[in-house]
């Protein structure tokens, strides 16, 4: 696909070249023209396809579409006879000159639009309002949402930008051991998400280099998209929320699938450790609830039915108190 665009451009170039010279030589015979456009066009044909090949699709292609219309908006714009205003004499000249300036403008603001567009997703028909989810740093590694993945519970596109991969390199090449290994836990699941056919995972490389905290960028990038955030991280969620970007929180997805225990039900807790409170012992439950047992600091190791008294629903999750049965 990238090579088709180096061809329609460069036949392009070679073309608005030789137009352009015969206009300037209308006086002359085609070949002379075509000549002296082939011997400028060979010249820097070089230079022109190593730019090329350093240029992305999606930029190529909007240079294409600016240099399409630009000759049309040329053509337009010469097309009447100034002679009576312009010495003739000079009138080639200047004829060429606005044809140039025009062309030139019309590649200029078609490659500078065309990285706007997510082209990736304009091809493949995917981008539908509402159905774009970004993940950030913390959600990757934390690994859940690649279980999540699998149920079929998630639909759409999951978008991972280039500087979140950034970030999660610079944690996977940290000299702090457990860093090194977060990070190198979030590129597996990258991987192991990639592999999953009930999931289409892509990889964006739109970033906001005048923007430093990756927060930010993450805010921005689903602002322009119309996207959804996913995370577990609460200062980001807070941020997304007064910024208006609809977020889903992994931590808060967990605590809705917990099960529901109302005061008075019996439950059987082992308990393993003293709580912060007189007489207190702590027990969990096997989604990982904590149970607070009223005189429980002399059972540590026995396995309880307890009574549920009350239920604490905390910004880190629920807490269960409860007392002996």
């Amino acid at each position: 696909m990238q090579q088709l665009g180096y061809l329609l451009f460069y036949t392009l170039y070679v073309a608005s070249i030789t137009l352009l010279f015969n206009q300037f030589f209308h006086n002359n015979t085609y070949t002379f023209a075509a000549f002296i456009g082939s011997i400028i066009t060979s010249f820097l044909s070089y230079f022109a396809i190593e730019y090329l090949k350093r240029t992305t699709l999606k930029k190529l292609i909007g240079g294409l579409a600016g240099a399409f219309l630009g000759l049309i908006i040329s053509r337009l714009v010469t097309k009447n006879d100034l002679t009576f205003i312009l010495n003739e004499k000079i009138y080639n000249y200047v004829i060429t000159f606005i044809q140039i300036l025009i062309f030139y403008i019309g590649i200029s603001v078609g490659m500078k639009k065309g990285e706007e567009f997510d082209l990736q997703e304009i091809l493949k028909g995917k981008k539908q309002k509402g159905k774009i989810k970004i993940l950030d740093t913390s959600v990757i590694i934390d690994g859940r949402i690649a279980d999540v993945c699998e149920t079929g519970f998630i639909d759409g596109t999951l978008l991972i930008p280039q500087f979140v991969l950034i970030e999660l390199q610079h944690i996977a090449d940290s000299s702090d051991s457990l860093k090194r290994v977060r990070g190198r836990r979030g590129l597996d699941i990258i991987k192991r998400m990639q592999m999953q056919t009930n999931v289409d995972v892509e990889i964006t490389d739109k970033d906001f280099p005048k923007i430093k905290e990756v927060d930010s960028k993450l805010i921005l990038l689903a602002q322009k998209l119309d996207a959804k955030i996913i995370t577990n991280d609460y200062n980001l969620n807070k941020l997304a929320e007064v910024q208006g970007v609809e977020v889903l929180n992994l931590n808060a997805l967990a605590n809705a699938l917990k099960p529901v225990v109302l005061p008075g039900e019996t439950l059987n807790i082992q308990i393993i450790k003293e709580g912060k409170e007189k007489e207190q012992g702590i027990g969990y439950l096997d989604d990982g609830t904590m149970v607070v047992v009223e005189d429980g600091k002399y059972r540590i190791g026995e396995k309880l039915d307890v009574i549920v008294t009350s239920i604490l629903q905390t910004t880190a999750g629920r807490m269960i108190f409860t007392r002996i049965k």
